[in-house]
């Protein structure tokens, strides 16, 4: 017997694939509530204890004296991997839709926006893509950049304030711009450790 079901693009679907796009739907669900409870509830929390103990348990790896500002979201926190030392700013997007790496000593301004899925607009369904990010140790990126799918960032790469990458940043580059792109070069051996996170921030 042919199944009931189609897809939003109205093509038929099998009885096996309905059944899997309907225990997707019901994951989405579970997965909106507790990002919804990590935005506006955790979020909110002027402490950062309370808010990595919530991180945490909902499935978000963070290092030892790393620390996520007010008012973060999350698509899906299961995929991000934060390691020491590293300060998120407030506002900030972490997508978590794929894997999102960010390392140690990182330091991540206001309002950066960290997407790692888009829409493939060559495809006739507007079907969904999800690349990794990885951000190497000791990067700074800048308040307002936005870092896209598939993007590495290497280790002591700036990236300024406002900036789009959509392509791999090189270790030790200062980029910025839209698109992103080279504009200078950071020197020295790193080895520093970023200052404490703001009370109530």
């Amino acid at each position: 017997m042919s199944s009931p079901f189609t897809d939003r693009m109205g093509r038929p679907l099998s009885w096996s694939e309905a059944v899997q796009k309907i225990a997707v739907r019901f994951y989405n669900y579970w997965l909106e509530l507790v990002t919804g409870f990590l935005w506006y509830i955790v979020g909110a929390m002027p402490s950062h204890v309370v808010r990595r103990f919530f991180y945490r348990m909902s499935g978000v790896q963070i290092g030892k004296g790393s620390t996520i500002h007010m008012f973060a979201r999350f698509y899906d926190p299961t995929h991000v991997r934060i390691g020491e030392g590293t300060l998120i700013g407030d506002q900030v997007v972490l997508d978590g839709r794929a894997s999102l790496t960010i390392g140690n000593h990182v330091d991540v301004g206001t309002g950066v926006m960290f997407f790692n899925a888009e829409h493939d607009l060559r495809t006739d369904d507007f079907r969904p893509i999800e690349e990794p990010i990885e951000v190497g140790d000791y990067v700074f990126i800048g308040p307002r950049a936005i870092i896209l799918p598939g993007v590495k960032i290497g280790k002591g790469a700036v990236v300024a304030a406002g900036a789009v990458v959509t392509k791999d940043v090189l270790a030790m580059s200062i980029v910025g711009g839209v698109p992103a792109k080279e504009i200078g070069k950071r020197s020295g051996e790193l080895k520093y450790r970023l200052g404490r996170p703001r009370l109530f921030q």
